[in-house]
């Protein structure tokens, strides 16, 4: 199934001061999720960014954080590994009326896990990206990929989403994200 932008809402779990040093190739993690959260904004794409415990683990990182108030997305707490067990994104994601999910986000192997997980058990449609998404050991990040593809998750990239999203060339919104993907 294709990744359509009138169906999906853009879910960033936990890129935050703290835990973005500690990750596999943060500054590649970091450059997909603006590209996604822009890309989300110019399509009209709603996005939610969540942060895990911000008193201990720092709030969302200076460069999601700026692209993120442009994109007027919301930027919730919680405390749950699972965002769907937190009811202020429960409420927020559901408010969306979206059935598609395209989470990126920290760690893979367990905020980013559970989330898909729950959300697939709900009936929504999950696509992890992959390349904007990360854990601090690629044991965990594979083991975390693996087992949400083999639920039924979609495993795709940045472009992918991109591209599935825009779904044709010649466009305004194709000229004006061009230079993100090129």
């Amino acid at each position: 199934m294709l990744i359509r932008s009138a169906e999906s809402c853009l879910v960033v779990i936990d890129m935050q001061e703290r835990l973005v040093p500690a990750m596999q190739a943060p500054a590649r993690t970091i450059r997909n999720a603006r590209t996604l959260i822009t890309a989300a904004h110019e399509l009209g794409v709603p996005v939610i960014l969540t942060e895990q415990y911000p008193t201990g683990l720092g709030t969302t990182v200076p460069e999601l954080a700026k692209v993120a108030a442009a994109a007027e997305a919301q930027i919730l707490p919680k405390m749950h590994f699972s965002c769907m067990e937190d009811r202020g994104f429960a409420t927020a994601f559901r408010a969306t009326g979206r059935r598609q999910a395209v989470i990126a986000g920290m760690e893979a192997h367990i905020c980013v896990m559970q989330t898909a997980a729950e959300m697939m058990e709900q009936g929504f449609e999950v696509f992890v990206v992959t390349d904007a998404t990360s854990s601090r050991t690629l044991e965990s990040e594979k083991a975390c990929l693996d087992r949400l593809q083999a639920c039924g998750a979609g495993i795709v990239t940045t472009e992918m989403v991109v591209f599935e999203w825009l779904g044709c060339a010649g466009t305004d919104a194709f000229r004006a994200l061009l230079p993100l993907i090129k």
